[in-house]
């Protein structure tokens, strides 16, 4: 495959798995490119035209030949300059890698993070949160995470990439909408009658959560008890980074019963116990693994090899089918 169809691949999986819907995926992008019409050509020079055609901001190939043939990709879920450095030891030792993947956004991806987060108002109005209320309550947080990566290095990965001369992608939001829609979609389907115990049972299903639980990082219930009902489950693992606290309440008020997400900060924690909300947290590197494997699979399937590290849990669905 070539690098620019990797990275149109990455986008057409993201949008069809996205909990807002291609109808209003396709209303932002024309949103976009009306913005775009307006600006001078001064404020065109620094505009990211990416944004007219791909909806994730933290998704992007952050260096290299989009017309280069890949037929091999070192792959994890952070992916920075010692994981560069790494690629060029392999690659000096003889093994073919033309491409490098992180999940987790770097350089102009990670510095437009805040950019992606108001699909949780989108999944919180799913659930029952009106529009208006989670767009409000959004707002604040956004701007916290946004003035937060102000001040990271975000392109020490990107240049390492440059002087090394690997290509080099990330594909974040993509990945986190395919874990969060196949999880969600399977509690759907088996209804509300979990106790927490059996959520947890439930996610080891998956060899990924299975292994992570082997390596002590396993799903864990950090509001509830093992023998509570779970209620309604909202999958909560897209939108670039953690929620706001004002959230937790406006849920638990809406009737979801218990989260499932990859991660809670101990404000969030402590405002769901208050609220009599579950929380079962998956594991963050098992669930990155699972919304990456979906992707990399698809690749797969077209003759590319996966080497993965940092943290990346290959499971090939791919390979399991072939060997039944």
């Amino acid at each position: 495959m070539k690098f620019e169809e990797i990275y149109a691949l990455a986008i057409k999986m993201g949008i069809k798995a996205d909990p807002r819907g291609k109808r209003e995926i396709d209303r932002m992008l024309r949103k976009q490119k009306e913005a775009f019409d307006k600006l001078d050509d001064k404020e065109k020079e620094d505009y990211d035209s990416e944004r007219l055609t791909n909806p994730f901001a933290d998704t992007r190939m952050l260096n290299g030949d989009s017309g280069i043939e890949v037929r091999s990709i070192l792959a994890g879920v952070d992916m920075e300059t010692q994981e560069l450095l790494l690629a060029d030891r392999l690659r000096e030792k003889g093994r073919e890698i033309d491409l490098v993947v992180a999940h987790h956004p770097e350089g102009r991806s990670l510095a437009a993070l805040a950019d992606v987060m108001p699909v949780q108002a989108d999944i919180w109005h799913q659930a029952g949160v009106p529009i208006n209320v989670g767009e409000a309550v959004l707002e604040g947080r956004q701007a916290e995470v946004m003035r937060s990566v102000m001040p990271l290095n975000h392109q020490r990965p990107v240049m390492a990439a440059q002087l090394l001369d690997l290509p080099f992608m990330c594909v974040h939001t993509p990945c986190d909408n395919l874990v969060t829609s196949r999880l969600q979609k399977n509690f759907d389907r088996k209804g509300d009658k979990f106790t927490l115990e059996e959520v947890c049972d439930e996610l080891k299903k998956y060899p990924e959560y299975k292994e992570s639980a082997r390596l002590n990082a396993g799903p864990n219930i950090v509001v509830g008890k093992e023998k509570r009902s779970a209620g309604r489950i909202m999958v909560d693992m897209t939108g670039g980074t953690g929620g706001p606290a004002e959230s937790i309440e406006k849920l638990a008020d809406a009737g979801v019963g218990t989260l499932v997400g990859m991660h809670i900060s101990e404000k969030n924690r402590k405002k769901a116990e208050e609220n009599n909300l579950n929380v079962v947290i998956a594991g963050h590197d098992s669930s990155d693994s699972i919304g990456m494997n979906l992707f990399l699979d698809e690749l797969e399937k077209k003759g590319v090899e996966i080497i993965p590290c940092s943290g990346l849990i290959r499971v090939s669905r791919v390979s399991r089918k072939k060997k039944k």
